[in-house]
């Protein structure tokens, strides 16, 4: 009986266990959740390749306008400069916080009180910095909804392919591991893809949170600073 066995494993044809043979024979349900957990990895590397780049280049801006503005120049000339048309989340701040405390002035005059002032400018600001937040963390959602969810998927891949293989195993009456192997590794594949898919996005998440959230700090202490030095001018000029 052994002997028939391993004649009849012999006769089988080898299976290609390379990723690509993995891949191209395992079931149609297995593919396409292999499919889609790499499209989401691609997506996943690109967002965070995206948001690594962008992080750093709104810092150096940052600093660039932080250097401009504590330079001693005219507010006017810096928001003649920046501020009208700002490029970067920061300048975006600081016009904003001109803009409304050269509209109150115009309106309001000398009549104007130093509250009504920083109340206007305060808000002006926050408004500003939660819509150049929004705009940075665009796709973060997608990085922890695929750090949550792929390892589920790939493990739905997985089970199904079991199935799939125990299915065919029944049907062949053969139980010997060169026939049985195969199957398995074609279904263990599908959660491989997925914590390849899970671990860069939850690693990046985290990541790429703090440094946001380290530059959302950065932007509400520089809309601090800026509303105490208005409401110092406007408290001069009454």
């Amino acid at each position: 009986m052994d002997q028939t066995v391993s004649q009849a494993a012999m006769a089988a044809p080898q299976a290609n266990l390379s990723l690509l043979g993995l891949f191209l024979q395992a079931d149609a349900v297995v593919k396409l959740v292999m499919i889609i957990l790499l499209i989401a990895s691609i997506w996943v590397w690109t967002i965070i390749i995206e948001k690594a780049m962008t992080i750093r280049r709104v810092n150096r801006a940052a600093d660039t306008f932080e250097d401009n503005f504590w330079s001693g120049g005219s507010l006017d000339e810096l928001y003649d400069r920046e501020g009208a048309d700002p490029s970067n989340p920061m300048a975006a701040v600081f016009g904003a916080a001109m803009s409304e405390w050269k509209r109150t002035a115009r309106i309001a005059g000398t009549e104007i009180g130093k509250t009504g002032v920083k109340e206007r400018v305060d808000r002006a600001m926050n408004v500003t910095v939660m819509r150049e937040m929004d705009r940075l963390e665009r796709f973060m959602i997608f990085l922890a909804s695929v750090g949550a969810t792929a390892p589920f998927i790939g493990l739905f891949g997985t089970v199904w392919g079991i199935m799939h293989s125990f299915s065919a195993i029944a049907a062949m009456h053969n139980t010997d591991l060169a026939v049985v192997a195969p199957g398995i590794a074609e279904a263990l594949f599908a959660t491989a893809i997925g914590l390849v898919a899970a671990i860069p996005a939850v690693l990046a998440y985290n990541k790429l949170s703090n440094d946001l959230s380290r530059f959302a700090g950065r932007l509400e202490g520089f809309g601090a600073e800026f509303s105490a030095i208005l409401s110092r001018q406007s408290e001069e000029h009454k």
